[in-house]
């Protein structure tokens, strides 16, 4: 499959599983010294080649590229990961408003997402401040939070990147159901992943 093919596949699969709103979200890759991300105001559910343009590694804003340009070429040069995944999981914004971070209580979980670090700061859309924090949190799950606003996960490949995010979301989805049926159980299960 070729990257304009991964695109399109991965956009859609955001949409179709809730994690992006029609409008929102955000891909790229890095090859070389160019970027290739979706462009701002793209449907990740419907993209077409269109929708996916070049920019350079290291260069000024460009006005056909996502809002977010600045946080994935920070992203590209702090860390050696090849893609990045921008979503909105509403499961997980949620509880990144009331959370320092997001630890899976499930088993598959765990095993995908150690913990989520979250970055809290004032404004968060095409944000300096997140672009010059955010690369510091990535930890083994390769992804991180930006509280009220959404996730970036990393990754060789598109898929990978993706994989975090939808784990990511499959995690939150289950602490709100247990936090609501069972707060006790909540809390014992909290306590044995972080005694991991």
């Amino acid at each position: 499959m070729g990257l304009e093919e991964d695109f399109i596949k991965f956009g859609r699969e955001l949409f179709i599983r809730g994690l992006i709103a029609s409008h929102s979200g955000n891909l790229s890759v890095k090859r070389g010294n160019e970027i290739l991300i979706t462009r701002r105001g793209s449907m990740l559910g419907n993209l077409t080649g269109e929708d996916i343009v070049s920019v350079p590694l290291i260069a000024d804003k460009v006005e056909a590229a996502s809002r977010e340009l600045v946080v994935h070429r920070a992203i590209y040069q702090a860390t050696s990961t090849l893609a990045c995944v921008h979503a909105h999981p509403p499961y997980a914004i949620a509880l990144s408003l009331i959370e320092k971070e997001i630890i899976p209580i499930d088993e598959e979980g765990a095993f995908y997402l150690p913990k989520v670090p979250i970055l809290a700061v004032e404004n968060s859309i095409g944000s300096e401040v997140v672009a010059s924090q955010l690369a510091k949190l990535f930890n083994g799950s390769k992804i991180a939070m930006i509280k009220g606003h959404g996730s970036f996960a990393i990754g060789e490949t598109l898929e990978e990147a993706y994989l975090k995010t939808s784990s990511l979301e499959h995690s939150s989805m289950i602490i709100h159901l247990v936090k609501t049926l069972s707060p006790s159980l909540y809390h014992q299960r909290i306590l044995r992943m972080k005694n991991k």
